[in-house]
């Protein structure tokens, strides 16, 4: 059973852990594009934790999951090319940085079902290599909507689910 906390600052090596672990499994499935130079940083995580957007997933007494939860606007998601979201008149969440340790199963669906405990409508963006997390999408209901574009020019691949 996993167990989701607002993450802290003094587990940090352990969500860094989690987060070299997400690259690896990236890297194992030919997603050799996403997460790299160091990104995410330590120094963005702790961001995301000051502000109080960071989340570990716990099971047993150890960080398994992160993932960052923010309420939008996301400004990178004002536009979207090659099609349209599903609603984008309602207020929306997004989730970012989402990263599992090798091995453990199900934390997606852990971290969704948590974020839709406070928000009816979730936007995710994915790199078009992380087939991975398009297969995990599409199962669990999300929509392809188009592609958004990062502050930094790299195209993503952008998804939305709405629960009414």
């Amino acid at each position: 059973m996993y167990e989701i906390y607002p993450s802290k600052v003094e587990n940090i090596e352990a969500i860094m852990q989690v987060i070299d672990s997400s690259r690896q499994i990236m890297r194992k499935n030919g997603n050799m594009n996403q997460w790299t130079d160091g990104y995410p940083s330590k120094d963005i995580i702790l961001d995301d934790i000051s502000n109080g957007n960071h989340f570990s997933v716990w099971k047993d007494d150890a960080i398994v999951g992160v993932f960052t939860f923010i309420k939008g606007p996301d400004i990178t998601y004002k536009s979207i090319y090659d099609g349209n979201w599903s609603d984008d008149k309602r207020d929306y969440y997004v989730i970012h940085r989402a990263g599992k340790l090798q091995g453990c199963n199900g934390v997606l669906k852990e971290i969704l079902d948590y974020c839709f405990r406070f928000a009816d409508s979730i936007k995710v963006d994915t790199h078009r290599d992380n087939k991975i997390m398009q297969h995990l999408l599409e199962k669990y209901g999300f929509t392809y909507c188009g592609i958004i574009y990062l502050l930094n020019g790299d195209e993503r691949l952008a998804y939305q689910k709405i629960i009414n």
